[in-house]
């Protein structure tokens, strides 16, 4: 062909689509991802323009370049009928994924007529210094589509929706989508222990904005929950469901109030009501998993018990946390929480199986391998009486010198079953040096020279002390 590769390849790169986004596949479970997106199509009506250039980049990235453009065609059809008068401005990013998908199909020719349509496009629109079009809908698109390709990239969703907003400020969807992404950061600093930012003041103004978009309206009755504000959380809640009775994104999010409410049963009934809607959600069989070991928990803080009903609960609760094991491998949680429900059930080899094959990857997220560490930990502290075990786990999970959840439960574990092998009246050098370590882990510098002092009055030629001593007292 006349076409240079390269140069095409020069200006591919100029375009702005799901392809120079950097949305990487293994930040992500594609299939479940896809699946989220085929769901979304089938409930939502408004935003399929989206939804469709995204699913045609999913479909890309799992091979299937021909699928790929059956998503992009339908998202023509919708601009053509949805915004006959903008049909270029509002089809970049489609433009831009067909000539992608073409290159990489060798179709350069094909790759070519697109790169000069966006080209051509683009001549008449305003843009930034360095050529970069400034499209407010660009901006929003490339958000939901950073939102969508997980944590790591909510931050730069964050600055597209702002983005987009500087130019049309009272924009429903903008707002939607921003208040979103703030929730979602806030949710996901909460899990690995940083901060939160204020998202509540965005929620509640996408919800006066764009009235009929139940999941914002839910997500700011979670939030309001988070602050305490329980029953003024609940009247959004009451009302999201009554307007989409049978959204189950709505749902989902009504469960999740209602079961940390406490009120488990109707939670449950929620979910049930979701899940007929979308049987194959892990989201929603994970939720379902909790809720049962959320009943389980309350009966055996009961006095007698019925074990046929508890039995009945902890069988379900495996099920459904099995499901969600089964479908997504890099729910680390889930895995977690099903490894657990199998050590309440006492079959033991099964849950030392789940935690060695998660000890054993090396791609965990910290905050996920913090939490592992102090679950296992539990497993061998309570289940297979090693307290030795037990310490090595959660100091294992302190070694990892970033705050999270997961990292403070190693904390405060290891102190306490140290505490109580000194109340026991241990003299063994072993356990003060151990707590050195977990106080210098954790900062505390002059509580760490101390143990470490006791430790060698009991061993007096461990090198081990002795250098960590030394250490701890230059730093000062």
């Amino acid at each position: 062909s006349t076409i240079s590769k390269d140069s095409l390849k020069t200006s591919l790169l100029q375009l702005q689509c799901h392809f120079t986004w950097t949305l990487l596949k293994q930040d992500v479970d594609l299939d479940h991802l896809e699946e989220t997106i085929v769901d979304h199509i089938k409930f939502f009506t408004e935003c399929n323009l989206t939804l469709y250039n995204l699913l045609s980049y999913i479909c890309h990235l799992k091979n299937s370049n021909e699928e790929a453009l059956i998503n992009l065609q339908k998202a023509e059809e919708i601009v053509e009928k949805r915004h006959p008068d903008e049909i270029a401005r509002r089809s970049l990013v489609t433009w831009g994924n067909y000539a992608w998908i073409y290159y990489h199909m060798e179709r350069y020719e094909e790759a070519q007529t697109y790169v000069s349509k966006v080209e051509n496009t683009c001549k008449n629109l305003p843009s930034t210094a360095d050529g970069t079009t400034e499209l407010p809908e660009l901006y929003a698109e490339q958000g939901w589509a950073l939102l969508s390709f997980g944590g790591k990239n909510f931050e730069r969703a964050k600055n597209c929706f702002e983005n987009a907003l500087k130019d049309e400020p009272n924009n429903p969807d903008f707002n939607a989508g921003y208040a979103t992404t703030l929730y979602r950061l806030e949710d996901f600093a909460y899990r690995r222990g940083e901060g939160i930012s204020p998202s509540i003041e965005a929620l509640k103004r996408a919800a006066q904005l764009k009235p009929e978009d139940t999941c914002v309206m839910a997500l700011l009755a979670l939030k309001l929950q988070d602050l305490k504000r329980v029953d003024e959380g609940e009247r959004y809640i009451e009302e999201a469901m009554q307007k989409t009775p049978d959204l189950p994104y709505c749902l989902r999010y009504a469960a999740k109030f209602y079961r940390r409410k406490g009120e488990l049963c109707k939670a449950v009934k929620i979910l049930d009501k979701a899940l007929a809607l979308t049987p194959n959600s892990g989201f929603l069989h994970h939720q379902l998993g909790i809720c049962y070991r959320e009943q389980v928990f309350q009966w055996q803080r009961t006095r007698n018990p019925p074990q046929d009903q508890v039995q009945r609960l902890i069988e379900l609760a495996i099920s459904h946390f099995k499901f969600v094991a089964d479908q997504r491998s890099k729910f680390v949680a889930a895995h977690i929480h099903l490894a657990n429900m199998y050590t309440l059930d006492k079959r033991y080899e099964e849950a030392e199986k789940i935690f060695q094959e998660l000890l054993q990857r090396n791609n965990v997220p910290y905050h996920d391998k913090q939490y592992l560490y102090f679950t296992y930990g539990n497993f061998q502290r309570f289940h297979m009486n090693s307290e030795l075990k037990a310490i090595e786990y959660y100091v294992e999970g302190l070694k990892i010198e970033k705050d999270s959840f997961g990292r403070r439960k190693c904390s405060g574990a290891v102190q306490s079953l140290l505490r109580q092998k000194f109340e026991r009246g241990s003299r063994d050098a072993t356990d003060f040096g151990t707590l050195g370590l977990v106080h210098k882990l954790n900062g505390q510098i002059q509580k760490a020279i101390e143990c470490y002092e006791t430790a060698i009055a009991l061993d007096h030629n461990n090198e081990e002390y002795l250098n960590a001593l030394c250490e701890l007292r230059l730093s000062i």
